[in-house]
């Protein structure tokens, strides 16, 4: 999927929302542990109750490696399942890798062919050795971790250089070298919502992956409002507010509803940039 393409999906669901499939089996309704597979039931259901108003889903690899073997299967079943439903959104493996030579090659494979994501996330701290070898395969992305929201970020993304160059900023400004718009995104939390329109000066281009809407805190309004390009240039997450909205038999239908709630209000926000 390229950035055409995606764009396409925005218009078409009038909505920039990427569902975090942060499935938990301690987290999930009950009744479901009764299924031979929960966790892909549980995914299963949330995804035929939400896709029509999200472009993006993004499962978060620790909850399904945590569970061993059978985790694995349950990842490649929801991506196969998500594949069947929604062709059109795209499909992120929140992986943050971050290695080297065969092993970053090995990770590329694993995500872009044996289990057919169509981004993943990346941790840049070893540069451009580990990025390049996902750069290597057509119609995918590699997000890269930028600004995150955590309380610790500060402890090394606000380390201003002799330049006063902060390090997410060298971040944003190196890594758009490596690979062009079609290729590479960025991470930026929601949190840090003031800092995208100086996100916006140095990467004008990019699409943004911007968790932590909804449990964690962040603003929708904001984030558009300051984020936002020609191209609407957004994935907005949302995870536990959308998942774990009931932990009974309608957990689904409440999920409905929770996204719905959010396109709708991020359909005015693409109206209002004139972009549906």
């Amino acid at each position: 999927m390229n950035r055409k393409q995606l764009f396409k999906a925005i218009k078409l669901k009038r909505s920039f929302l990427c569902v975090g499939l942060d499935s938990d089996i301690n987290k999930i309704p009950k009744h479901l542990l009764s299924y031979e597979d929960p966790i892909f039931e549980f995914n299963r259901q949330i995804i035929d109750s939400t896709h029509k108003y999200t472009v993006a889903y993004k499962p978060n690899l620790a909850f399904y490696e945590s569970m061993g073997a059978s985790g694995w299967v349950s990842l490649g079943k929801t991506v196969e399942h998500i594949r069947k439903v929604s062709p059109e959104v795209i499909i992120i493996a929140d992986a943050k890798r971050g290695d080297i030579g065969n092993t970053s090659a090995l990770y590329a494979k694993t995500f872009f062919e044996t289990y057919d994501f169509d981004a993943v996330t990346l941790a840049p701290y070893m540069g451009l050795d580990t990025v390049s070898p996902f750069l290597n395969y057509d119609n995918k992305w590699s997000i890269i971790l930028a600004l995150t929201s955590n309380k610790s970020a500060s402890d090394f993304q606000y380390i201003r250089d002799n330049n006063n160059t902060a390090l997410y900023e060298n971040v944003l400004k190196t890594a758009q070298d490596w690979g062009n718009t079609d290729q590479i995104m960025f991470v930026v939390g929601a949190t840090k919502a003031e800092a995208l329109s100086e996100i916006r000066e140095i990467a004008p281009d990019n699409f943004l992956l911007v968790p932590g809407i909804g449990a964690q805190g962040g603003n929708l309004q904001e984030v558009a409002k300051y984020g936002m390009n020609d191209h609407c240039g957004l994935l907005v997450n949302s995870s536990r507010g959308i998942i774990y909205a009931s932990s009974e038999s309608d957990f689904a239908m409440v999920a409905e509803s929770k996204t719905k709630e959010l396109q709708i209000e991020m359909e005015k926000y693409l109206k209002e940039a004139k972009l549906i």
